[in-house]
């Protein structure tokens, strides 16, 4: 049994203190499992971790493994694989109770996890983009079902998972509004092509939010809203989080706010407007794609054609500046530190 070098997350004991990543051996099994493919990484995304969601659904351990989504080369299949053959080039997201880290230089992981990647897509792009491609498609096709002619207003459009959701719903047919962050972050979007129909600037203080989604759409507001968090109290620096009744209030008769904020609560005010509208709101919480074998077919589909997408250049994620293996841990503590960045290690 031969071993190699992975990241892992050591929780800190109580819920103040940082959690402490490191660089540990782990054996590699000698037997492959019937369904297992070994795959060499050659690229992996580091994600922030939530050690909460994990304690929730029952996986706290002293060491969790670090970096899911991960793209490398087929080097050996498992007698009963039938997707895949040695030489096959793979992306997929380690499913949230897997016992490697996706660092490694060799990992064995279930076929009905990965897809083949497109020859023509790079290793970085894919494995930095794969978790906001797969957020943005759940929240657009499977919470919203979007489709051509509705009109859709993304928070932070800049984000990389804004920026997924904008070409996405570009590509479909959906008149686009999108808040920015940075004057760099406006200008960016402005040029964008398929073209956003207006850029909303937010970081100017008082935002014009609302009245410019209700010019933009006759008065109607929006069919679906997107947020990358909420903002529930005024606190500081409030003009980048939307306040939640700003979302309520942007929502059009009958629409869908896909929300990612963890713990939104809506006070009955809210909850009467939400009623007045016959609206719908969804948590948006893609780990769950892989909690129930239910929905493996459909997920796998989303993975194929968001690889696809990436590959024929309808998604264009901005490019990640790859980081060394040895600079693993610091990427880390940095992207858990700041839990909205991502890095992306090239083995």
């Amino acid at each position: 049994m031969s071993s190699m070098k992975g990241l892992y997350c050591r929780a800190g004991g109580s819920d103040a203190a940082e959690p402490k990543f490191v660089i540990q051996e782990t054996p590699l099994p000698a037997v492959l499992g019937s369904h297992q493919v070994r795959v060499q990484v050659k690229a992996c995304g580091l994600s922030p971790l939530d050690l909460k969601l994990l304690a929730d659904v029952g996986l706290q351990r002293d060491l969790i493994p670090v970096g899911r989504e991960v793209a490398g080369v087929v080097q050996q299949v498992g007698s009963k694989v039938s997707f895949f053959q040695p030489d096959d080039e793979v992306v997929g997201v380690l499913p949230l109770d897997c016992s490697c880290s996706g660092l490694c230089d060799v990992i064995d992981i279930d076929e009905h996890y990965l897809v083949q990647k497109p020859e023509k897509l790079s290793w970085v792009c894919v494995a930095g983009a794969l978790r906001d491609g797969l957020c943005a498609y759940t929240a657009l096709h499977t919470h919203a079902h979007m489709a051509a002619g509705h009109t859709l207003l993304v928070m932070d459009g800049g984000s990389p998972f804004g920026l997924m959701c904008v070409q996405l719903a570009c590509y479909h047919g959906v008149k686009v509004l999108a808040t920015s962050h940075s004057p760099e972050q406006h200008a960016f979007l402005e040029q964008l092509r398929p073209s956003v129909v207006r850029v909303i600037p937010v970081y100017e203080g008082s935002s014009e939010l609302l009245s410019v989604v209700l010019e933009e759409t006759g008065g109607l507001g929006v069919d679906i809203v997107i947020d990358s968090g909420v903002r529930l109290q005024e606190e500081e620096r409030p003009e980048l989080l939307p306040h939640k009744h700003d979302i309520i209030s942007a929502l059009g008769v009958g629409g869908h706010w896909v929300t990612s904020h963890q713990d939104l609560q809506l006070d009955p005010p809210d909850c009467r407007l939400m009623h007045l509208k016959s609206a719908s709101m969804t948590f948006l919480n893609t780990e769950v794609w892989t909690s129930s074998s239910a929905q493996q077919g459909r997920y796998l589909h989303i993975l194929k054609d968001l690889v696809e997408k990436m590959s024929t250049g309808v998604l264009r994620p901005q490019p990640e500046e790859p980081v060394p293996l040895y600079e693993a841990t610091v990427a880390m503590e940095t992207v858990q530190r700041q839990q909205k960045r991502k890095a992306v290690v090239q083995l």
